[in-house]
């Protein structure tokens, strides 16, 4: 596992720290089983508090990525598979989604070249074409 911590990146060390996990999971770096650094080792190697790794371990344990028992190592959890409605999907992701849209549109980008980026980022090689997506598209 690598994390690593850019200094230009706005976010909170914690939640560096917890979306870089996830990014591994994703792209199947990290398996389910696998453990993770001692919070004090990962800590030491980034050279920042505990607390903060632990914030990302609480983070990732409340969001069902890791298995996170007292006395043991964190490890990646097994993914449960959730079929979620789109009023559920609004509801987990819809304030990170409206937020990742104010930013794109403010940065000038138009709602094809947001989807043609996320596409890009999640790993489909389709150029944006959507095939993917099994909802009727919606214009952000």
């Amino acid at each position: 596992m690598l994390i690593a911590i850019d200094n230009r990146d706005p976010r909170p060390l914690y939640l560096q720290i917890a979306a870089q996990v996830k990014e591994q999971v994703q792209r199947g770096d990290l398996q389910p089983g696998d453990e993770l650094p001692p919070v004090r080792e990962l800590a030491d190697s980034l050279g920042i508090n505990l607390h903060t790794v632990r914030s990302a371990y609480i983070r990732l344990r409340d969001q069902g990525v890791i298995d996170l028992r007292l006395g043991r190592r964190a490890r990646i959890a097994r993914r449960q598979p959730v079929e979620l409605t789109p009023a559920e999907a609004d509801r987990t992701l819809g304030a990170q989604v409206r937020e990742l849209v104010a930013d794109a549109f403010l940065l000038g980008l138009s709602t094809e070249d947001l989807h043609a980026l996320l596409d890009r980022q999640a790993g489909h090689s389709d150029g944006g074409a959507g095939k993917h997506d099994s909802h009727p598209e919606e214009t952000p």
